[in-house]
């Protein structure tokens, strides 16, 4: 699966069979096809992507109260609410979720499991035996699973931290396991990611964190390059109508808003305002802020890819209106009302009419990395 059907789409998503050939994520279909002139690229089908992530999540949480996707094709389940409950052991658990998935979602659907004391440990298990393995990791295998890795192998290290880590003789998960917290705090890694690494390598949880949401933002990467600002105003406003229905979904306003744009000749370009006299909540008042901070690029460039945020988020104080309806309370109920018809009917069944005709323009994507914007958007 690839993101376009053309010779520098990015791949996003070999299959197994294209794995074994040596095809990776990240490559061009054109390095592919170099590998197999025959391989077949199928770009992403976004409906069906977001049904197979809901669904798993639904068969999920039949198992278990904390249910936490940690990207599109990933979920973390915390059993320690439920130690006292449990009638069955993890491993029967895991098996029964893996066989369901088959039956209710599709008999091509494989699954990886791992099973630790901590969300890093089970990771690291459900690495080992991809594409449909089921590895549980306990005190008394952690040295033996170590030993079989490379410093990268480990979720979190890269390069550059395997190379920090080798300064200090640090050359193996085993000596990185053995390294005393002192040593990783004060010198490796210079902060308490040093301490965290420690409890984290031993199957201690530090990674159970929920960070407040503090922005919310869209982007486009332009097909066809281009300056002409009537055009890329309609990309704004299609941009801003994202961005809006996240923000109103949430329940804020904002404050603060941010446009970034990216140059074909590769320079780049941002500014943000922050205001504290009014708030932004339709789709028409973050596209004003965005527009005018747009106007105000040094220079008329052609533009390869363009974002805009929005943040100093606070709740939406559309419940502490006047009984003297102004404007701003009659916009608020207008957008209100147009998010419910679109979320009923479809995405842009009614849209403002700048952007008549983009249909087929800021294409639907998933992100990969991260899930909550679907979160936000398709509650369970």
């Amino acid at each position: 699966m690839a993101a376009y059907n053309s010779p520098r789409g990015c791949i996003l998503a070999p299959s197994i069979e294209a794995k074994k050939l040596g095809i990776k994520t990240g490559m061009r279909v054109m390095e592919a096809r170099l590998i197999c002139k025959d391989i077949i690229v199928r770009t992403t089908d976004t409906a069906l992507v977001r049904d197979v992530h809901l669904r798993l999540k639904k068969i999920c949480k039949d198992y278990s109260i904390s249910v936490s996707p940690k990207s599109i094709d990933e979920v973390v389940m915390d059993f320690g609410p439920m130690e006292y409950t449990l009638k069955r052991s993890l491993v029967d658990i895991a098996t029964e979720i893996k066989e369901r998935l088959k039956a209710e979602i599709g008999e091509w659907i494989s699954a990886s499991v791992g099973i630790g004391t901590n969300r890093f440990l089970a990771k690291t298990g459900a690495s080992l035996h991809k594409p449909n393995g089921l590895d549980v990791i306990t005190h008394e295998n952690i040295k033996e699973i170590y030993s079989q890795m490379s410093l990268t192998d480990l979720c979190g290290i890269n390069t550059r931290f395997e190379a920090r880590l080798n300064t200090y003789g640090i050359f193996t998960p085993l000596q990185f396991l053995d390294a005393p917290p002192t040593l990783l705090t004060h010198q490796v890694f210079k902060s308490i990611c040093g301490y965290y690494w420690y409890k984290r390598l031993r199957g201690w949880e530090v990674d159970d964190v929920d960070f407040e949401r503090k922005s919310f933002g869209q982007d486009y990467a332009l097909s066809k390059h281009t300056k002409d600002s009537a055009e890329l105003s309609k990309i704004m406003m299609k941009l801003c109508e994202k961005m809006g229905r996240r923000l109103r979904k949430s329940g804020h306003a904002a404050r603060g808003i941010h446009v970034a744009v990216v140059y074909a000749d590769y320079t780049s370009w941002h500014r943000g305002r922050l205001t504290q006299s009014s708030e932004m909540y339709s789709t028409i008042d973050l596209y004003r802020g965005a527009q005018l901070i747009f106007n105000e690029q040094p220079e008329q460039k052609i533009i390869s890819k363009i974002s805009v945020s929005c943040y100093g988020l606070a709740p939406s104080s559309k419940s502490q209106l006047s009984l003297f309806e102004q404007d701003s309370s009659k916009s608020r109920k207008v957008s209100d009302a147009l998010d419910e018809i679109n979320n009923r009917y479809g995405e842009f069944i009614i849209t403002p009419a700048l952007m008549l005709g983009m249909d087929s323009t800021i294409v639907d994507r998933i992100s990969f990395g991260g899930v909550r914007e679907l979160e936000e958007m398709y509650e369970i």
